[in-house]
């Protein structure tokens, strides 16, 4: 496996993914963002089916920001298939939500999540947090090749 220094962006809501891919640019994270707007879709391109099938599976996200609250296939069911196979356990995995519910956080760490971060309505925040995460996980946290 070799990250390709894509981030793979699960996110149904158009506005917040509109939001995160400007907060990213803005920050100068320039990362490739791969965007999945469902659980299917974000599964397709990490294990190569559907309409990714043929895709390099060598060469797979530095990061997936995850929506729980995802149509087709769940952000849970995403994140428990995610971490139990050997081809993507390592995979940073960040839940992004905006649901007030501690038991979500709860339940996705759970599942293997590297964190669980609440998204913020106010868009100045939202873009600090994306700074943040970006930072970390981007540029500071050193994965395991």
């Amino acid at each position: 496996m070799v990250a390709d220094e894509t981030i793979l962006l699960v996110e149904d809501n158009p506005d917040d993914a509109l939001m995160t891919r400007r907060a990213l640019k803005k920050n100068n994270i320039c990362n490739d963002v791969v965007l999945a707007r469902n659980g299917a879709e974000a599964l397709d391109y990490l294990f190569g089916t559907g309409s990714y099938e043929g895709r390099d599976l060598r060469a797979m996200p530095q990061l997936i920001l995850l929506d729980l609250g995802l149509p087709k296939i769940d952000g849970f069911e995403v994140l428990r298939r995610i971490k139990s196979d050997e081809r993507t356990r390592r995979l940073p995995t960040v839940i992004l939500t905006s649901s007030e519910d501690q038991e979500a956080c709860v339940e996705s760490m759970g599942y293997g999540a590297n964190s669980c971060v609440r998204k913020p309505l106010d868009v100045e925040q939202f873009r600090e947090v994306v700074r943040h995460l970006g930072m970390y996980w981007i540029v500071l946290n050193e994965t395991p090749k």
